[in-house]
């Protein structure tokens, strides 16, 4: 379960601007779930420069992050400082930063596009950091995104299909869930730099069972 040294310089390079890739506001689908939720303890894989984590923090969440991006991690910590809150930020992968088993209440995976040979193991392995009866909120470009993206490049994601998401795949990386919600639908993004357009995605709320 590892990633390259490109893969982190890639990231490194994205987020090394001043400007934030992706804006500060957080993602509208990880509001709009959020706030259907008793704050608790929750976990933002992949969390590149810290807007939804610092969102939550902002509504009482205890929040924890991660990301291979060193660049996304200090501007995580600014963005969480500009708005007096705290969240505790680490640089890694996943199967090295000592979470615990059944640790978190929620897991938010906003746009968590990861390497297509490690996405499904390190899905289960989130899983086995969440509580039983705690909910994962999904949000990530589908398959069908592709063509999205070939008529309009600003609107983002990977280019590689097996990076993105079909339900199937869901269903089968998450198969101890009681689903809640599981859709693709087409939305209009409007996110900072790089995710500006009509785009495909996969939408998951699940609860373990």
């Amino acid at each position: 379960m590892n990633m390259n040294n490109a893969w982190v310089d890639r990231w490194n390079d994205r987020y090394s601007t001043d400007e934030f890739a992706y804006g500060e506001q957080p993602n509208n689908y990880l509001k709009e779930q959020l706030k259907k939720l008793n704050p608790g303890k929750i976990l933002f894989p992949a969390e590149g420069e810290g807007r939804n984590a610092v969102f939550a923090a902002k509504q009482d969440w205890e929040v924890s992050a991660f990301d291979i991006s060193t660049e996304g991690k200090n501007k995580a910590l600014r963005l969480a400082e500009n708005n007096r809150v705290s969240i505790d930020y680490q640089i890694g992968e996943l199967q090295d930063l000592n979470y615990k088993e059944e640790q978190f209440d929620a897991i938010a995976l906003i746009y968590a596009h990861f390497p297509a040979a490690i996405k499904s193991a390190y899905h289960k392995l989130l899983s086995a950091y969440l509580r039983k009866g705690g909910i994962v909120i999904f949000e990530a470009f589908s398959k069908n995104h592709l063509d999205y993206l070939a008529r309009n490049e600003s609107v983002g994601g990977p280019k590689e299909i097996d990076m993105l998401f079909s339900v199937e795949e869901i269903k089968l990386d998450f198969p101890d869930y009681e689903i809640i919600i599981l859709e693709e639908k087409e939305i209009k993004l409007n996110e900072g730099l790089f995710h500006n357009g009509q785009g495909s995605v996969i939408r998951f709320v699940g609860q373990k069972k």
